[in-house]
């Protein structure tokens, strides 16, 4: 596969120089300054292309255009945001991009409760707490009908859970929630954070998913004529939080999408961390089912817990069997290699990272894109293509 890391431009921490010491050929990047559904400029697009060539990595992956919250809800200025965002995808095939990856998340992107999990190697994970997240929407944020989303031992056990915890405790929980993290572009206090979710009042995953569909039958086509492909990043984690409808989280969700507009310009980004989360989720399945269509690859693995609770694992520990992933995406390349022997392997970064080594203490980080996490999951991923190359060749 081709190795990419995420880098999120001159303000970024981790440095260009940094990229290449990982093994990657290629950044995966955006221009985060413009995240209010405004058309990307050709020129800001040159200036960041140049930056990174500058250093000797090639930029074809985007991640990602916000879709804007008019076309999510169906709102008065949806034919408008969608327009602009046409006009992005072309800017982006001009600029020598082939890949954008996207999501179709309401109000939340990721979403994690802890930045600092400590693990039994001492490094620090990021991590979900069902039982910390139920009490913050229970007896914090208290939004309308809350109690209707939770079973009676789920709002018993919340309820413990936040009697428990001192104030700050439960500030830095919603810090960490809703504040907005490093890197990401939109921040919420507790009142615009409830007045943004009343947005989705009424909304039924039915009707995000309509609302999906008539955003991929207007983009799609561009993205074709343009020569770029769309590929949709799962949501993360795949399922509702704060009674908010998702529609991009399971197999069946895939299949809808896939079918919806039956192109190969409409694809998909195979997260093995956000689909993990789902233990329903048979992640060497869908990458033979799906295959054609996966256009970019995160890596990432994450340990369940019976209670919905995740927390990132090393890239090669977990709940997920990721050598049977990468064989899975190594098949399919094979299989591409057949058909196009000049456009076969697929973009795929190490998705997050522990935070590690010099790393911790560090002020400026963006939480899971610190650089010697990611750098190890690079490494280990890499061992495992490796292998699975050298095994495929003495077949």
């Amino acid at each position: 596969m081709r190795e990419t890391l995420r880098w999120y431009g001159p303000d970024d921490p981790v440095s260009l120089d940094n990229v290449k010491q990982t093994g990657a050929t290629e950044v995966v990047s955006a221009l985060h300054h413009i995240y209010d559904g405004s058309p990307w400029t050709d020129d800001a697009l040159a200036r960041q292309k140049s930056l990174i060539e500058a250093s000797g990595l090639a930029w074809k992956v985007v991640e990602s255009i916000p879709v804007h919250n008019h076309i999510k809800i169906a709102g008065p200025d949806r034919a408008k945001y969608i327009g602009w965002y046409k006009d992005t995808i072309r800017a982006c095939a001009r600029a020598g991009i082939t890949t954008i990856c996207y999501n179709f998340m309401p109000v939340v992107d990721w979403t994690r409760t802890d930045l600092t999990y400590k693990m039994p190697s001492t490094g620090y994970a990021l991590r979900f707490d069902a039982v910390d997240f139920a009490a913050y929407d229970l007896f914090v944020l208290r939004r309308p009908r809350v109690t209707a989303d939770y079973t009676n031992a789920q709002i018993a056990a919340a309820e413990a859970r936040f009697k428990s915890l001192s104030d700050d405790a439960m500030n830095q929980i919603e810090r960490v929630l809703i504040a907005g993290l490093p890197a990401t572009e939109r921040s919420y206090n507790r009142a615009s954070f409830l007045n943004a979710l009343m947005d989705y009042d009424g909304i039924s995953p039915d009707d995000l998913r309509a609302n999906l569909a008539h955003f991929l039958s207007e983009i799609i086509p561009v993205a074709q004529d343009s020569g770029v492909q769309m590929c949709i990043h799962p949501d993360d984690p795949p399922f509702s939080l704060y009674g908010l409808p998702r529609v991009v989280s399971t197999a069946a969700d895939a299949r809808f999408i896939l079918g919806t507009v039956d192109t190969m310009a409409n694809g998909l980004t195979f997260c093995t961390g956000s689909y993990g989360t789902r233990a329903d989720n048979d992640l060497p399945a869908m990458v033979r089912e799906f295959g054609p269509r996966i256009h970019f690859v995160h890596l990432r693995n994450v340990t369940r817990e019976p209670d919905g609770s995740f927390h990132e694992a090393d890239h090669l520990g977990g709940s997920t069997d990721m050598p049977a992933v990468i064989i899975a995406l190594m098949r399919e390349q094979q299989r591409r290699q057949t058909e196009d022997p000049a456009d076969w392997q697929l973009p795929m970064r190490p998705d997050h990272g522990h935070l590690l080594a010099d790393d911790i203490g560090k002020t400026r980080i963006n939480p899971g894109y610190s650089l010697i996490g990611r750098l190890k999951g690079m490494a280990e991923l890499r061992g495992v293509m490796h292998g699975v190359i050298a095994m495929e060749a003495a077949r």
